[in-house]
């Protein structure tokens, strides 16, 4: 906006209190100023127009402001007040040169004079607020009196300040607003579905809208407060839209929980039938082992945890029947862990006992061909192998079964094999 006229004005020399003298402007000097200084306020006054017409400066002067933007904007506010003044003062002055330059065509040396004070003196009043304490007295301001360029300078200065400030709040609002509204319109929805799924409030639900109503009044009233180095931060403002997102994202589990129930709880049902028939398995299997195994040191099998379950899944049906989705949801998700959990407990408690079974039938197995090795090397008449095989046989077709002995046994067996089949290499 600066653009002042001290090109075209030649021979300045009045100080701040106009005194002195300056030489008079030709007339041709005088028409080239007025000019000037005619497109130069044209040009201050657009500006003026165009910042009192920017978003950012309609939403401040329309916002009830706190803290940190109200003290900052009371400033601006209170500097473009005085721009207006001191731009009404200059155009004053301009105008009143104006009109006297319009008397005649041909001014005379006091006219040119006059006008030379108006156009490069210090003709230009400042409004009171604008007169440094230093030029006041016990009565009040004294009058302080600047040149046109002077007051161009200050309107520039003043010009600048607002227009930072505005364009900061404009910046810090434009950051921070839609984000907010974006946030405001997600917890509204995630608040109509909690409604929807039991009628009743949701902790975090409520917290982060405390959270939420909070943030909104100080982004409306105190924007200037989120900036950090010249930039919006919007870390506060991100983190309250985080918790939304978690919040919305169990809300809709929990509605598609609700949606989905009836195939969810035959999934689950279907797992405990399964636990409990593996645990009847299990029970069967472990008898199994301590009629037919000596010494199985084997752990009893869990009993009751298809009963447990059920009875869990009972108490969820009627948090359904009461409509208590989002409890109910925690629950489920809580009871299918402990159905996969308790299945594969089962499972693992059957694996065990079978496991010793299925150890007899492989010794069983080993020791058949062993003996069918022995024949194929003719040492079926061994008396040492036959012994050994009727002792293994013996251990291994005898409940309880001494797999410790049995393993011990077909090991010697297999070492005879072995050392017979070495000699007959020998003697070959």
């Amino acid at each position: 906006m600066r653009g002042g006229t001290g090109e075209a004005i030649a021979g300045q020399t009045l100080d701040q209190s106009g005194a002195g003298a300056a030489a008079p402007m030709s007339r041709e000097g005088v028409d080239h100023a007025l000019r000037k200084l005619r497109e130069e306020r044209e040009r201050i006054s657009a500006s003026l127009v165009e910042l009192e017409g920017q978003p950012g400066i309609r939403l401040l002067k329309g916002a009830r402001l706190t803290g940190e933007t109200w003290r900052r904007w009371e400033d601006a506010r209170s500097r473009l007040g005085t721009l207006w003044q001191i731009f009404d003062a200059y155009q004053r002055v301009l105008e009143a040169a104006c009109e006297l330059r319009g008397r005649s065509p041909r001014p005379d040396p006091a006219t040119l004079a006059e006008l030379s004070g108006l156009l490069s003196g210090c003709s230009v009043e400042l409004p009171d607020g604008e007169i440094p304490l230093e030029h006041r007295t016990l009565l009040g301001p004294q009058e302080r009196r600047i040149t046109l360029d002077e007051a161009v300078a200050m309107m520039s200065d003043a010009f600048e300040f607002v227009a930072r400030e505005v364009a900061a709040a404009d910046s810090a609002w434009t950051a921070l607003l839609l984000p907010l509204e974006e946030a405001e319109e997600s917890w509204r929805e995630a608040t109509r579905l909690a409604h929807t799924l039991d009628g009743t409030r949701h902790p975090e639900l409520d917290r982060v809208g405390r959270e939420l109503t909070a943030l909104g009044r100080l982004v409306r009233t105190d924007p200037l407060s989120f900036m950090q180095n010249g930039h919006p931060d919007t870390g506060r403002l991100d983190r309250v839209r985080a918790a939304l997102r978690t919040v919305g994202d169990e809300l809709a589990g929990v509605a598609r929980m609700r949606d989905e129930y009836p195939g969810l709880v035959a999934r689950v049902t279907a797992v405990i039938e399964e636990t409990e028939q593996t645990e009847r398995r299990a029970r069967e299997t472990y008898e199994t082992v301590l009629a037919k195994i000596h010494s199985p040191n084997l752990p009893a099998p869990s009993e009751g945890l298809g009963t447990a379950l059920r009875d869990r899944l009972a108490a969820l049906e009627r948090l359904r029947e009461a409509g208590r989705w989002v409890e109910m949801a925690g629950r489920f998700a809580e009871l299918e862990r402990a159905a996969e959990e308790a299945l594969e407990r089962a499972r693992g408690e059957l694996r065990l006992s079978a496991g010793l079974l299925d150890r007899r039938g492989e010794l069983r197995g080993r020791l058949e061909a062993y003996r069918a090795k022995a024949a194929r090397l003719g040492l079926i008449e061994d008396e040492r192998l036959t012994a050994l095989y009727g002792e293994a046989r013996e251990v291994l077709w005898t409940a309880p079964c001494d797999l410790r002995r049995a393993t011990a046994i077909l090991a010697e067996f297999q070492r005879v094999i072995r050392a017979s089949e070495s000699e007959t290499g020998t003697r070959r």
